[in-house]
């Protein structure tokens, strides 16, 4: 019997199945990525949103690579240095 299979985005926004589940969570909509126990997703969440546009990552370089942006809530750091980036 094969293991539990996690569906996770490449770099092109392709889903995949994998072994592994995703390292983060994003928004396909908003293109936002973060951490899996983000407080501002889990709250989305818990109020019954953005679960049908939930995507999962392997890593934070697929999902800069698929065009998604850090969360500002989880990722504080990264997102500031995401923002001033986009300032440039």
């Amino acid at each position: 019997m094969p293991g539990k299979q996690y569906t996770l985005l490449d770099a092109d926004r392709r889903p995949y199945l994998s072994a592994t589940p995703g390292a983060l969570g994003g928004h396909r909509r908003s293109r936002i990525y973060g951490r899996l126990d983000c407080p501002g997703a889990l709250r989305h969440i818990a109020a019954g949103g953005y679960v049908t546009n939930r995507v999962f990552f392997a890593d934070v370089e697929t999902a800069v690579a698929a065009g998604y942006r850090p969360c500002a809530v989880c990722l504080r750091v990264e997102y500031r240095a995401w923002k001033a980036q986009q300032r440039g």
